[in-house]
């Protein structure tokens, strides 16, 4: 079995100004790069600052694709009911190419629900719209005519076909995500069924795992991607404390939105939002504690909806490069330098399990 993949994802939640906040990610995955981390991975949300701070991933993505050598540079996702496919074609393309060949592609149909109507969609038909918007996203990447015409998209891009990942919390999205050959992303933390509200999140999402592989075609690699919450510190006592108020406005968010957490305390809202904090050696404990964890081919790891203060985070992208990822099955390696798109994405693929 290969090692691991190492991967940094933030929401851009810093406690601050906008314009401060792209800078204070910037300097987190240069940082993260630093340490040896494989991937950087950026959320997209629009309209509302606390729930994530970057309606436009793919233009921040440019800029830190000029300050950055090698990590790979991912979105997480891009909200695509909500694009113009072909805008996304085209932007993506030339993303590749000035990050020489670095990018990779999550996309996701969620979104916050009050966000669709300024689109011109409601939110019960973002599933349509995925697909619709996927199918002419994959026929201009793939080089073939566009709407009946003699079109085809410039620059040419059909590495990205083999870029892209899907987000889901359903079994039928694992499957999905499956049959078509592409990664699989699975989150932090997810809603628990009314039935069975204190199912753990591995027993949520190992199925998911499970129908994603029987739908993988046959040779091709799989690629899983599991992200967590993982805030790591010299002092267990210290990251509890920083944890309070992030936590407890998570909550508060969820319940004014009228879903349901239980209890008041911390470590209700630790189980609840499936959080991993502590010292390196408590959160490694954790975090081995997760079978799906155990199954995915890429760890990616964030601080929300903890949210310390930013020397915080750069200390724990700092200490799960050094103490927690390794224990987790992450070998550092080697980076290469990435000359063209297909070298840097025939690297990539190699390393999946």
């Amino acid at each position: 079995m290969s090692s691991k993949r190492l991967g940094f994802f933030t929401r851009l939640l810093d406690n601050t100004s906008a314009q401060e906040r792209y800078r204070l990610a910037t300097e987190q995955i240069i940082h993260a790069e630093q340490l040896g981390f494989d991937s950087a991975w950026v959320a997209q949300h629009h309209f509302h600052e606390a729930e994530g701070g970057l309606p436009a991933p793919l233009v921040f993505l440019a800029q830190v694709a000029a300050h950055t050598r090698f990590i790979r540079l991912g979105t997480g996702v891009i909200t695509l009911p909500m694009e113009n496919a072909l805008r996304v074609a085209e932007d993506t393309a030339v993303l590749d190419l000035l990050s020489g060949g670095r990018l990779e592609i999550g996309l996701g149909s969620g979104g916050t629900p009050t966000s669709f109507p300024p689109f011109g969609l409601e939110s019960q038909d973002r599933g349509k719209a995925f697909g619709n918007n996927l199918h002419t996203l994959l026929t201009a990447w793939r080089g073939e005519p566009l709407a009946g015409t003699g079109n085809r998209l410039y620059p040419a891009a059909p590495q990205l076909a083999n870029r892209v990942w899907q987000a889901t919390f359903s079994v039928d999205g694992g499957a999905r995500a499956g049959k078509s050959g592409d990664g699989l992303m699975l989150s932090r933390t997810q809603p628990r069924p009314s039935d069975a509200p204190d199912l753990r999140l591995d027993e949520l999402q190992n199925p998911i795992i499970d129908a994603y592989l029987d739908a993988l075609p046959q040779g091709v690699a799989p690629r899983i991607m599991g992200s967590r919450t993982a805030f790591v510190t010299e002092s267990g006592d210290e990251a509890r404390e920083l944890a309070q108020k992030g936590l407890r406005r998570q909550a508060e968010n969820h319940r004014a939105s009228g879903q349901i957490v239980k209890g008041d305390t911390l470590d209700d809202y630790i189980r609840a939002f499936d959080v991993h904090l502590g010292t390196a050696a408590q959160v490694t404990a954790t975090l081995q504690a997760d079978t799906a964890l155990a199954r995915v081919t890429d760890l990616a790891f964030q601080v929300h909806s903890i949210d310390p203060p930013h020397p915080y985070i750069l200390r724990s992208i700092e200490l799960i490069a050094r103490h927690v990822a390794p224990a987790l099955g992450w070998v550092r390696r080697t980076p290469q330098r990435h000359v063209s798109s297909s070298s840097a994405d025939s690297s990539f693929s190699r390393e999946a399990l």
